[in-house]
């Protein structure tokens, strides 16, 4: 593997000593489900997938498994969110500290879920910044847990396999630059 210094930096190193030992796909596990019940602080969420690629492996195989990890994982945390906002409401999240949002981006976020429905739920996992955001009005609305898990899902594969993709063909780019076109 080569160096790709946009992605360590930014790591702690507890989480790249982690990310590199036997426990690294339970860690990461742990790291996509914090992700996915948006408390995640310690590392931007797009970071996740290419930093694991970087310290647990890019192979073909690798990059299938940490993609799935990741997919099983901010699931398993939109879930858990999408159950915490169905059973305590909105006025309960926006209470909570560890929720990063402001009632009237809430609101702006109610607005999409409102006009898009369902769909908004893959569309908006699959964009950088209101990723997973759109759980909560769906923990409000009338959605079945199931049908929000496939949802999810969906957009967070999507999400994930542009990231590892994005950074193969990156890295890619920064192995011929440096390295092989001397």
């Amino acid at each position: 593997m080569y160096p790709f210094p946009l992605q360590l930096d930014r790591t702690p190193t507890e989480v790249e000593a982690l990310l590199t030992s036997e426990f690294a796909l339970a860690v990461l596990l742990a790291i996509a489900i914090l992700e996915g019940a948006m408390m995640l602080r310690f590392m931007p969420s797009e970071l996740v997938v290419p930093t694991a690629i970087l310290l647990i492996g890019s192979s073909i195989s690798e990059v299938i498994t940490i993609v799935l990890v990741t997919v099983v994982g901010t699931t398993i945390g939109q879930f858990v969110l999408f159950s915490l906002v169905r059973r305590g409401g909105r006025n309960y999240i926006l209470r909570k500290r560890w929720f990063p949002i402001s009632e009237s981006r809430l609101d702006r976020i109610d607005g999409w879920f409102e006009r898009w429905g369902p769909v908004a739920v893959p569309v908006s996992n699959t964009m950088l910044f209101v990723r997973g955001l759109l759980t909560v009005p769906a923990g409000l609305s009338d959605m079945d847990g199931r049908v929000f898990v496939v949802l999810s899902a969906l957009g967070s594969l999507s999400f994930q396999s542009i990231l590892a993709a994005l950074y193969l063909l990156v890295d890619y780019q920064f192995v011929l630059d440096n390295y092989l076109l001397v």
